[in-house]
């Protein structure tokens, strides 16, 4: 009778287990169920609308061609060779070059301009030397423009560094994805996300091998993780990647995850910039769109999906080559290539050019002022995600000069210093057009390619006597002055405003008496121009600076006539761009366009033009600024400039020679280089020893027009003797031929000719020469 108890408690246990058992299964169910489902939106939510952040991608300027033009064919070769183009003696498809001595044939790339779009162009260029002299299309047509894509320079991205190229299906070449089926998942048109056929497959190679030489990942998990999931270990990551897997693929085609795949896989790393997707690697590893690689290319870009630390071909070239080889050797095995075409493939190179570094950091300081300019425009979140395309006016030519003399040029200044425990010398290039604001070049430092301190726009120094062709501007301006007027040079006292006087001296402590304007300005001559300068007063000459670029006007004390001014490279670039473009003030600029990321134009960079200084004195002064490499602190300069090559500048030292300047432009560029160290310390160095050699150096290799002097509207050329500025005789004095006034009439010299021989007539052309000024 006992029992009976006993056994319902048993069973009334057993239900109360299994009620248990199955409220927890039910629960879990319902849990699994919804957490399923969230997964399942978060995955169609992401996938559907899927944009990656796409970097603004900068580029420089592209290169135009046309008859006329001084480029040498060896030139032209090395800019194709830049933007990734392949020498072929027969060359058929875009982004393919051919030579000859004096000709180059060439197919361009397609490129979508602010402009417009241009197609890709099959034509041939000739030279004569230097000089490009006719364009034919493939016809034989004459082509008066041909325009070639414009080289990459660098991104703007995110902190997360991400940075890719993104594909459409039409884009990939068809070996590529057959390929990655072939050596990262056999089994992909037929599995629904996971493959147990492919983790079976792996095990047993492993096993084989004695390591790890197959995954068992399929594509979509592989997509899974680089795009939904962090790099943990762990075993629920592991099923958690397994289930989206299985999700994605319920709800999407096979093209649309293998696409996604080729815009999303990690393919290695440069600097802080993480190289995603194979459009971006085939830029990153051959400088070329992904279309024109040859196999060989696309089947080393497949080995580097398993490990592109570890099959990284700069570092290891020997075990990416192993794995490369073996790639093709699994396309050839599976058909995707025939076995002759992979017994050729595999006798070629990696072919992997450049550096990873060079390709992380193109020009870090021409890159600062370009995000300064957009960021007037645009918020940072869109330069870093919308795709922008932004078409900028570096030339890579000339800032490769330009980097390439500063380095040059700093290490010969130190080996060459009485000092040798002085600070380190760095310095800065800006490089301009001349009848264009367009800022072509700019060097930060003496380690051009590091990110760091950018002292061509940051570095605020003393100018020294860059400030004088602005105080001679001034009185040009005023009338009462030109470049031949006769000026003392002699001790001076200045009263300043505090009751103190200032007693300025030349630099050598000499004095040489009456001197030509032209002459001061040439050889820097400090008492003259005080002299000119407290004349028209130094409020006229810090307005004429303000309007000439700078954003607010110096305070106008006398010692401004001497330079007691601080800009930056990029500002003494801005003020001297105006006076080589006529007094005319344009903004200085590195944007010219912008594109939307489907190649729309958003904003085209329109010139202001502002009359910042009468026209005619500014040309009087630019020819007498010709003078100061002619006759003056300059001169040095023609030591390596080429003969004859006409240009126009000045030299600019600070106190104590801590700052060692140089501006001057040619007919075709602006220049400025400034020479000094980091801490402020005395260089030793003036502007004519310090500056000017990297100046004329680099503008030596630009292959520019010279300066013309054209007189303007108002001028006449006239002919004088540059030591005393007076009247030229044949054949006596120093004759210098500049543009000054019409109407001005200039002494006779009393040593030269007739006039020394006749006091009367000398006399009586003294009389006609003071009428004149009177009148």
């Amino acid at each position: 009778m006992a029992r009976k108890p006993r056994r319902g408690l048993r069973q009334y246990l057993s239900k109360r287990v299994l009620v248990s058992l199955a409220t927890v299964a039910g629960t879990l169910l319902v849990v699994f169920v919804g957490y399923v489902a969230l997964l399942d939106r978060q995955i169609v939510r992401q996938f559907e609308g899927r944009r990656w952040d796409l970097p603004a991608q900068v580029y420089a300027r592209p290169l135009e061609l046309y008859a006329g033009l001084r480029l040498s064919a060896d030139e032209l070769q090395r800019e194709l060779t830049a933007l990734g183009y392949s020498s072929n003696s027969n060359a058929k498809t875009q982004g393919m070059f051919s030579r000859a001595p004096q000709r180059v044939g060439l197919v361009t790339r397609p490129f979508q301009f602010w402009d417009g779009a241009e197609p890709s162009r099959k034509a041939t260029i000739r030279f004569d030397g230097a000089t490009v002299v006719g364009l034919a299309d493939s016809s034989g047509r004459d082509l008066p423009l041909l325009r070639l894509d414009p080289p990459l320079i660098g991104n703007i991205f995110t902190t997360h560094g991400e940075d890719r190229i993104v594909l459409g299906p039409d884009s990939v070449p068809t070996a590529l994805l057959e390929g990655l089926k072939v050596v990262e998942d056999r089994d992909f048109d037929r599995h629904g996300g996971v493959s147990l056929r492919a983790i079976a497959r792996a095990m047993w190679a492993n096993v084989r091998a004695g390591g790890i030489e197959q995954g068992g990942s399929t594509l979509t998990q592989q997509l899974v993780r680089s795009y939904f999931l962090n790099n943990s270990r762990t075993l629920t990551r592991k099923l958690r990647e397994a289930l989206m897997s299985v999700l994605l693929e319920l709800h999407f085609e096979k093209p649309d995850i293998l696409n996604a795949y080729v815009n999303e896989i990690y393919l290695g790393q440069s600097g802080d910039r993480a190289i995603h997707g194979f459009g971006l690697a085939s830029q990153f590893y051959f400088g070329r769109p992904l279309a024109e690689l040859q196999i060989q290319d696309i089947a080393l870009l497949i080995a580097v999906v398993r490990g592109p630390s570890y099959y990284d071909p700069r570092r290891r070239p020997e075990r990416a080559r192993e794995r490369r080889d073996m790639v093709l050797g699994l396309m050839a095995e599976f058909g995707v290539i025939t076995p002759a075409e992979a017994d050729s493939a595999k006798r070629r190179d990696l072919g992997v050019r450049g550096t990873a570094s060079n390709f992380a950091s193109y020009n870090p300081s021409f890159m600062d002022l370009v995000r300064r300019e957009l960021q007037a425009d645009y918020k940072e979140e869109d330069l870093q995600t919308a795709g922008l395309r932004i078409m900028t006016t570096l030339d890579p030519r000339i800032q490769a000069l330009a980097e390439l003399r500063l380095t040059e040029g700093l290490a010969t200044l130190e080996r060459n210093r009485r000092k040798k425990n002085a600070s380190l010398l760095d310095g800065a290039i800006i490089v301009t057009g001349t009848q264009t604001p367009d800022v072509v070049a700019i060097v930060g430092g003496r380690n051009a390619r590091l990110k760091g301190f950018n002292r061509a726009l940051d570095a605020r120094r003393p100018i020294g006597s860059l400030v004088k062709p602005v105080v001679y501007l001034a009185g040009f301006e005023s009338g009462r002055y030109t470049a031949a007027t006769v000026i003392e040079d002699a001790p001076l006292t200045v009263k300043l405003d505090t009751g103190k006087t200032w007693q300025p001296q030349n630099y050598d402590r000499q004095y040489r008496g009456p001197v030509p304007a032209v002459r001061a300005l040439a050889e820097s001559l400090n008492t003259p121009t005080v002299r000119l300068g407290m004349d028209v007063g130094p409020k006229r000459v810090a307005t004429l600076f303000k309007g000439l670029g700078l954003g607010t006007a110096p305070r106008p004390l006398p010692s401004l006539l001497l330079g007691s001014l601080e800009l930056s490279p990029l500002e003494v670039a801005q003020v001297y761009n105006s006076l080589a473009n006529g007094g005319f003030r344009t903004p200085l600029k590195a944007v010219r366009a912008v594109l939307d990321a489907e190649g729309k134009p958003l904003d085209r960079y329109q010139l202001k033009i502002n009359r910042a200084a009468d026209p005619a004195a500014v040309q009087e002064l630019n020819a007498s600024l010709t003078q100061v490499v002619d006759r003056g602190t300059a001169r040095g300069a023609r030591a390596w400039l080429p003969p004859g090559l006409a240009v126009a500048g000045k030299t600019g030292t600070s106190d104590d020679l801590r700052d060692s300047w140089f501006a001057g432009f040619t007919n075709d560029h602006v220049v400025v280089v400034w020479v000094g160290a980091d801490d402020n310390s005395p260089t030793g160095l003036t502007g004519a020893s310090g500056a000017l050699p990297i100046w004329a150096r680099l503008v030596a290799g630009f292959g520019d027009a010279g300066y013309e002097s054209m007189p303007a509207e108002g001028l006449q050329n006239v002919s004088f003797d540059f030591s005393t500025g007076m009247m030229a005789v044949a054949g006596c004095g120093d004759t210098v031929t500049l543009p000054l006034p019409v109407g001005t009439v200039l002494p006779p010299n009393p040593m030269c000719g007739a006039g020394f021989d006749n006091l009367d007539g000398f006399a009586e052309r003294g009389i006609e020469w003071l009428r004149g000024i009177l009148n």
